[in-house]
């Protein structure tokens, strides 16, 4: 039984990571995320329902479009991967509650799509911000109760103007604009989640996976705007699936 829920979450997983990677992928260029169907982007070929099995029809085709032989970025096939990992690993680290797992998947996912959104092109969009805030305090309050909603809304608003006086800083200090509005409100959500503690380790440890990044492009001399959005999402997933309780940590080296 627990292999069957592990090929479950992971196909569920798998499939939605396809569709997150439109989401991610068109949203923030305004386009629907329905229409016009899924197609090459090199000959507008329309994808058959064998080209659309997420993970599979990439090492099918090998890599290519069936039609003009065009490469596909493996990209796309990477997040749909991963998506599904993070929801198996979502089911094992809380099956013992429902409403965790449903939480966990629900913030993970959004997440996903914020890394591609902003990965491609520095943008977070409102409009996922807010349907997942959503989702996740209807969820919140069924886990936790009214008392139990308000400590984490408390957790995120806390999140929130901690992340905002971090920006306001950097500002000043670096003479321009150091952090995008997006990040800002994407830490709200995180707090929701995590707790004002976890949520600003997820700073630290994003903070510390992208250090070798901006190092690397500083070298290149390439164009040295990092988007951040994606290395507070890698580091609120660590901390999320590790259940790394950042209070009783400092309380034990006391």
């Amino acid at each position: 039984m627990e292999i069957y829920f592990i090929c479950v979450m992971f196909i569920f997983g798998i499939v939605l990571g396809s569709f997150y990677n439109v989401v991610g992928y068109r949203l923030p260029k305004g386009e629907s995320i329905v229409y016009p169907a899924s197609h090459c982007t090199n000959c507008n070929h329309k994808l058959k329902a064998y080209e659309l099995v997420p993970v599979f029809s990439f090492l099918f085709l090998g890599g290519k479009c069936s039609k003009c032989k065009q490469k596909i970025s493996w990209f796309y096939t990477v997040f749909e991967l991963m998506t599904g990992i993070l929801f198996v690993l979502s089911y094992i680290v809380f099956k013992n509650s429902i409403i965790d797992v449903l939480i966990a998947v629900t913030f993970i996912s959004m997440l996903i799509i914020i890394f591609v959104s902003d990965y491609h092109y520095m943008i977070i969009p409102d409009s996922v911000l807010i349907f997942f805030s959503i989702l996740l305090i209807i969820e919140l309050f069924i886990k936790n109760g009214l008392n139990g909603l308000l400590f984490n809304i408390l957790s995120g608003a806390i999140s929130f103007v901690t992340m905002l006086l971090i920006k306001l800083l950097g500002d000043k200090l670096f003479k321009r604009e150091s952090m995008g509005g997006g990040d800002i409100k994407l830490m709200f959500v995180i707090g929701l989640v995590l707790g004002w503690p976890q949520a600003l380790c997820s700073i630290f440890v994003g903070s510390l996976i992208g250090l070798p990044i901006a190092l690397v492009i500083v070298l290149r001399k390439k164009d040295h705007v990092i988007p951040f959005g994606p290395l507070l999402g890698v580091g609120a997933i660590i901390l999320l699936l590790t259940r790394f309780d950042v209070v009783n940590f400092f309380y034990s080296m006391m």
